[in-house]
C-alpha cells in the first residue's frame, strides 16, 4: 500500500496457454510484462485470482512447494543471464539437476552444452566468456531439465543485434526439438511475430490476444 493508495500493477488479466504454444508478451516499459512472467513462474503471488500450472494452483502452495514445481516443470532465461559467477559453465548447467536430486547431472550438462556450441567452454567461468556465450550457457541450463514450460524475459536485451539474433535462432531451435511451451517477454515486435500468439499489455491490462501466424 502506498501513501496515495493501492498500487495496481496487473488488473483483470485472464488467459490460458496450451501445451506446445509459443507466446510473446509485449507492451511498453512499465506495462506489467515482467510482473506477469513472475506470476506465471510462482516467483510472485497475486493479491487476487490464481495461476494454474499444469492444473495446479500456485497460490495453494507454500514457497517450498512452488520452488519444487518450478524445478520439475519450468525453465528460465533472463536478460542478464543469471549465471553464478563462482561456478563454471558446466557447474551452472548441472545445478538445477542437482537441486532436484538427479543422480547423474554431468552427462546431460555436457551434452546440452555441446548442442549449444560450448563443448570447449565447459570449465570456463562466466567472466571468461562473452555475453553471447553466457546466454548460451543460460539456454543450456534452462533446457537441461527438459521443462514443460520455458519462460524467457528479454533474452537478448544485453546482447548486440547479431549475437542476439543467433541466440534467438538457438532458442527456437531448442524449443522446437523439445516441444516445450514457450512464453517470451519482449519489446521486439519482429521477435514477437515469430511466436504463434501475442499477448499485448497496456498499463497492466491485457488489451490484445491474437494468433500471430
Amino acid at each position: 500500500m502506498l501513501p496515495a493508495g493501492e498500487l495496481v500493477i496487473l488488473d483483470g488479466i485472464g488467459f490460458s496457454i496450451l501445451p506446445g504454444e509459443t507466446v510473446a508478451i509485449v507492451g511498453a516499459s512499465g506495462s506489467g510484462k515482467s510482473t506477469l512472467l513472475s506470476l506465471l513462474a510462482g516467483l510472485d503471488t497475486p493479491s487476487s485470482g490464481r495461476v494454474l500450472l499444469d492444473g495446479e494452483a500456485l497460490s495453494g502452495l507454500d514457497e517450498d512447494g512452488r520452488a519444487r514445481l518450478r524445478g520439475e516443470k519450468v525453465g528460465f532465461v533472463f536478460q542478464n543471464f543469471q549465471l553464478l559467477p563462482s561456478l563454471t559453465a558446466i557447474e551452472n548447467v548441472m545445478l538445477p539437476l542437482e537441486l532436484r536430486g538427479d543422480r547423474d547431472a554431468d552427462a546431460p550438462a555436457r551434452g546440452i552444452l555441446r548442442r549449444v556450441g560450448l563443448g570447449e567452454r565447459l570449465d570456463h567461468y562466466p567472466r571468461q566468456i562473452s555475453g553471447g556465450e553466457q546466454q548460451r550457457v543460460a539456454l543450456a541450463r534452462a533446457f537441461v531439465t527438459r521443462p514443460g514450460l520455458l519462460l524467457a524475459d528479454e533474452p537478448t536485451g544485453n546482447l548486440d543485434t547479431r549475437t542476439g539474433a543467433a541466440i534467438i535462432e538457438l532458442l527456437f531451435e531448442l524449443n522446437a526439438q523439445a516441444g516445450t511451451t514457450l512464453v517470451l517477454v519482449t519489446h521486439d515486435e519482429a521477435l514477437a511475430a515469430r511466436c504463434g500468439r501475442t499477448l499485448r499489455l497496456d498499463a497492466g491490462r491485457l488489451v490484445d490476444d491474437r494468433a500471430t501466424r
